[in-house]
């Protein structure tokens, strides 16, 4: 290996949305928890650098103050436990989608060892690229470097369990192919085509992540293969029928999980409610929803993907908005109207 190289080993994670849940203390907290679990895990396999690929925080236009908390705790012991911490700011942490001016990320710089990458840097045989802009995309095929590392939004993956990215004519995973890889945040789910690995978010925010344990943090030694850990504590969703959990019920459950469980069995609603008071209750569980039937459960998790589909949605209106031409409207005022709705 020459010692030009940027890193020797590297600790890589992504899209771990400090805020999301509505701010919620519970999701918070299991971020730091992750990022402590994640530092140690780090040190014991001897990485000296780390990346993080984008969408530090959930909501773009504030933040509130319980959050900053948990987010600068954080970024501080990260700042401290690495040679070298490149921050690239993804979607979720730019005021405008459309621009990178403007991030909610940009004190980390202050703190010691981090390096918030809002320009694409190509050292090292390594090239660190933002979530990208404009015509961003028509630079990435001159990028030459061994490892690609991103925030990107590429046609063809799946941005969860059941929607595949459509083809928006931009950016492309072929367009990359010259690298020995490409690692990418921004869509939660490991998945990989060719060279290109999506390399699955910190862990499981939601129920169109039930089931999928492919999370947590992913180290590369320059020349090696990646190696994917699992954050052991993380929370987990799970989606399961009443006969199956009344079967063996310390296997689904536990104090970091939520379920969806489907009444197969033909029971009372006085029955329903002792069962879900007592598993809350000895499992210690997160949420457990009795749901009547299959279909209801089915259409709850299609509104989870809908939700995560949001952004595509802000996009377009985005676009629509800041392409407006008229003597009597500023685009950029509706803009940011319509951020702060």
């Amino acid at each position: 290996m020459s010692n030009n190289n940027l890193f020797k080993k590297v600790a890589v994670c992504t899209d771990i949305h400090f805020g999301n849940k509505s701010n919620s203390t519970t999701h918070n907290q299991d971020c730091e928890d992750f990022i402590d679990w994640f530092i140690e895990t780090a040190h014991k396999n001897d990485c000296e650098t780390c990346m993080f690929l984008g969408d530090w925080h959930h909501q773009r236009a504030s933040i509130n103050v319980h959050t900053l908390n948990y987010s600068l705790r954080s970024l501080e012991k990260l700042g401290k436990s690495f040679e070298k911490f490149y921050f690239i700011t993804g979607n979720h942490d730019l005021y405008y989608r459309d621009r990178r001016d403007l991030n909610s990320v940009e004190f980390a710089s202050r703190f010691p060892g981090i390096s918030i990458v809002n320009q694409t840097i190509n050292e090292g045989n390594v090239a660190i690229v933002p979530w990208l802009v404009g015509d961003d995309f028509k630079k990435i095929k001159k990028i030459k470097a061994k490892y690609i590392f991103g925030h990107f939004e590429l046609p063809h993956f799946y941005m969860n369990a059941m929607v595949q990215m459509p083809d928006h004519g931009e950016l492309y995973a072929d367009d990359m192919g010259h690298a020995d890889y490409v690692f990418s945040g921004h869509f939660h789910k490991r998945q990989q085509q060719k060279n290109v690995i999506y390399i699955g978010n910190c862990f499981p925010h939601n129920y169109a992540d039930a089931w999928d344990d492919e999370r947590g943090m992913m180290m590369l030694e320059w020349d090696g293969e990646p190696e994917y850990v699992a954050w052991p504590d993380a929370p987990s969703y799970k989606t399961l029928r009443l006969s199956q959990l009344l079967e063996n019920p310390t296997q689904y459950l536990d104090s970091k999980t939520y379920a969806r469980v489907t009444m197969d069995i033909d029971i009372s609603y006085e029955e329903a409610n002792f069962i879900k008071e007592t598993f809350t209750k000895e499992q210690s569980v997160r949420e457990l929803s009795l749901l009547p039937n299959k279909e209801k459960q089915d259409l709850d998790i299609i509104d989870e993907d809908i939700q995560l589909n949001f952004d595509s949605i802000d996009s377009i209106v985005s676009d629509q908005l800041a392409n407006i031409e008229s003597e009597h409207y500023n685009p950029q005022t509706l803009l940011e109207i319509y951020r702060n709705i």
